[in-house]
């Protein structure tokens, strides 16, 4: 079954046991999940609300560019879980004879750049969120200031966690061009979320106090 298919509960119970995964990586994922259906909720919440009738081209993109973001975060849930077993299923080769021995390292440096690659999308993913959240401030129902928020700062934690792995796991990217590349946008992406993450919540706790 897949991950996302639990109850939050089974999903929960597993990832509390001594299982190795799911971990780190998927409920990074998890999180942007959670951010990003928190964003599109107030979004949802704006656009039924007649008050905010001006606001509702704002949400409205929101909505239809946050969606398909939410649906991709579910998605590597599971794929970090998957790759994470590739990695592992690949430490697991046999390495008896040199032959063998060249077609685990190369099974290993293939699992580790998927390993690599996604918690960079789920980094990626997290920080569009954050893009579109980014607008709502000024546009949206600030009955829902305290539920922006929160999918901010899930979206936050997602990033920084996604990030995490990716940094685990780039000293064994063989391809330096590959490698170059997920440490410098990486670095970009995450001060991109941090500098958003800040100016969302500046807007969204003078909502909340008025």
């Amino acid at each position: 079954m897949k991950l996302i298919e639990m109850t939050v509960t089974e999903y929960l119970d597993i990832l509390a046991s001594d299982a190795p995964a799911p971990g780190g990586g998927s409920a990074a994922a998890l999180c942007g999940a959670q951010g990003a259906g928190l964003v599109t909720m107030v979004a949802g919440q704006t656009t039924s609300k007649a008050r905010y009738e001006e606001e509702w081209p704002i949400a409205q993109r929101v909505i239809d560019e946050g969606t398909p973001i939410y649906q991709a975060l579910t998605q590597q849930v599971d794929k970090d879980t998957d790759a994470y077993n590739l990695v592992a299923a690949a430490f697991r080769m046999p390495k008896l004879t040199d032959e063998e021995k060249a077609v685990r390292r190369a099974a290993i440096a293939e699992a580790t750049l998927v390993a690599t690659e996604v918690p960079f999308e789920t980094l990626r993913l997290t920080v569009a969120a954050l893009e579109l959240a980014a607008t709502l401030p000024g546009h949206y129902n600030t009955n829902c200031a305290s539920d922006l928020g929160v999918g901010v700062h899930n979206l936050h934690t997602a990033a920084h966690g996604a990030w995490m792995n990716v940094k685990i796991n780039l000293g064994g990217v063989k391809d330096e061009e590959k490698a170059a590349f997920f440490a410098e946008e990486g670095r970009k992406l995450v001060a991109r979320a941090n500098e958003i993450t800040a100016e969302v919540l500046d807007t969204v706790w003078n909502d909340i106090q008025g």
